[in-house]
């Protein structure tokens, strides 16, 4: 059986986004095929959502990860945005959900743990 496709999407895809593909193939990648994109790309994914998620999950974002734009991943079965704050990018559908995280780049660690957490308890949820 195929699994579904769940996609998570924020403008630059530079942290909660992809804080939540690799929290969703961590936790539920035998579920489901987790991605993430944006609407603009960043040359590296947030330093700092790399380095909690090395210290907390033991996921290393750099190796498995990059920043990409919703055209180079499939059409997703569920699509999330991240929160809108800027503008929610387009992806040719309408989203599924809109979880309104806060962006915490450039933020405390105790705001990225926040962050973390809250995306993890919706994976779970999925």
């Amino acid at each position: 059986m195929k699994k579904k496709t769940a996609a998570f999407f924020c403008v630059h895809n530079s942290c909660r986004s992809q804080i939540a593909e690799a929290l969703g193939k961590h936790l539920r990648g035998d579920e489901f095929d987790f991605y993430s994109a944006g609407t603009e790309t960043k040359p590296q994914i947030n330093p700092d959502a790399v380095r909690l998620m090395k210290q907390c999950y033991g996921i290393d974002m750099e190796q498995t990860q990059y920043s990409k734009t919703a055209d180079r991943i499939p059409v997703p079965d569920l699509a999330i945005s991240m929160g809108c704050e800027v503008g929610c990018p387009y992806i040719g559908r309408a989203f599924d959900d809109n979880w309104n995280l806060p962006d915490p780049t450039g933020k405390s660690d105790e705001d990225f743990l926040a962050v973390i957490a809250e995306i993890e308890r919706r994976i779970r949820m999925l």
